[in-house]
């Protein structure tokens, strides 16, 4: 239990012991947490400066229905010797209170840190490790772009769907129409009535409204609710099936393809090896350019959001570090969390925590 993320629960089924038994021995007697020096304030931080590096990353976690900001040492691959540190929120202030009690001269010596977007965790690493290159996660900039592609999704949506409203609207009163017609006819020719009559077969009342079926079968909200997942995806990585869905859909709605060749391209950029800092910001340059040709304000909102951060985001191709150490301890957390039915405990989990990952 010092070493892995497992449950006293699970211990016991494994070895036919009592289960909360043994979990009351360990937390009592077979370890230290008695004596623990960080329990008085486990509640709110805990900090383990021995386990500092050249190369950190930062992000968030929710604990208790609270968010707490994670720092952790990349060399630690998510064992022992990972966390650094965990402070409850996410506020600049409250978060360097801790981090400044690590020795000025360990903090010096961290070379690069990477993160998310966000910017009070960019500020936490300004002020805490000076000489740190900090870097923008490349995945969170594509997220960003793809929530523009997302919200130009939601927007035809939402077009489709008064589109639909619409025409069930005009089926309701054809129907009413029908009835009436129908009405007027039976008391104006009573004996013709039983017989043929010329035009379209009249509605039944109780006729069920059908909206129109595109040509693979999916109405044009389905369409758009189903190629949802299809817009996060590259085109080698779409079925037969997906391929046909968004060829229809690029055809109906050609700025919703164009917004998605625009993250493309950016996407592009970020996958080549070989391009050098210098080389990546003439072809982030031409990018925005082509955005600015462009009449889609939710790419244009993306794009601004990127432009503001340029600097950080050129620091990706230095060493081409991203943020998939914070992001892979973090899921590590949420499992661990989960096997043990949320946090009750919490001053006891952030020990356990600090056993396995610190």
């Amino acid at each position: 239990m010092d070493t892995t993320p497992v449950t006293a629960r699970s211990l016991g089924r494994t070895y036919y012991v009592d289960g909360d038994n043994l979990e009351r021995s360990y937390k009592y007697y077979l370890s230290d947490y008695s004596t623990w020096a960080q329990k008085g304030h486990a509640e709110d931080w805990v900090l383990v400066p021995d386990n500092i590096g050249e190369h950190l990353c930062i992000d968030e976690t929710s604990l208790q229905d609270d968010l707490f900001t994670i720092l952790s040492n990349k060399a630690g691959h998510g064992r022992q010797g990972t966390i650094i540190s965990m402070v409850r929120g996410t506020k600049a202030t409250e978060v360097l209170k801790v981090l400044l009690q690590i020795p000025e001269e360990d903090r010096l010596k961290v070379k690069e840190v990477t993160l998310d977007m966000s910017e009070s965790m960019r500020s936490i690493i300004e002020r805490a490790f000076p000489n740190a290159i900090i870097t923008l996660d490349c995945f969170h900039i594509i997220k960003r772009c793809l929530e523009a592609v997302e919200e130009l999704r939601l927007r035809y949506k939402r077009e489709a769907q008064k589109k639909i409203k619409k025409l069930e609207r005009q089926f309701k009163a054809r129907l009413k129409r029908n009835a009436y017609q129908r009405k007027w006819r039976r008391k104006k020719h009573p004996k013709n009535y039983p017989g043929k009559r010329r035009g379209p077969k009249p509605l039944r009342m109780n006729a069920k409204f059908y909206p129109p079926v595109l040509e693979n079968g999916d109405t044009l909200l389905e369409l758009l609710s189903r190629s949802k997942y299809a817009l996060t995806q590259t085109y080698d990585k779409w079925s037969a099936r997906m391929k046909e869905r968004m060829k229809l859909l690029f055809t109906k709605y050609p700025k919703l393809k164009e917004a998605y060749d625009l993250v493309h391209k950016l996407r592009s950029i970020f996958k080549s090896k070989k391009l050098t800092r210098d080389a990546a910001k003439i072809k982030l340059h031409e990018w925005y350019q082509a955005i600015a040709d462009c009449t889609l304000r939710e790419v244009k909102s993306a794009r601004d959001a990127i432009k503001d951060r340029e600097e950080y985001v050129l620091n990706y191709f230095i060493n081409h570090a991203t943020n998939a150490a914070a992001e892979s301890l973090n899921s590590k957390l949420k499992g661990f969390r989960a096997q043990v039915r949320g946090v009750s405990d919490l001053p006891f989990f952030m020990y356990r925590v600090c056993q396995i990952f610190g």
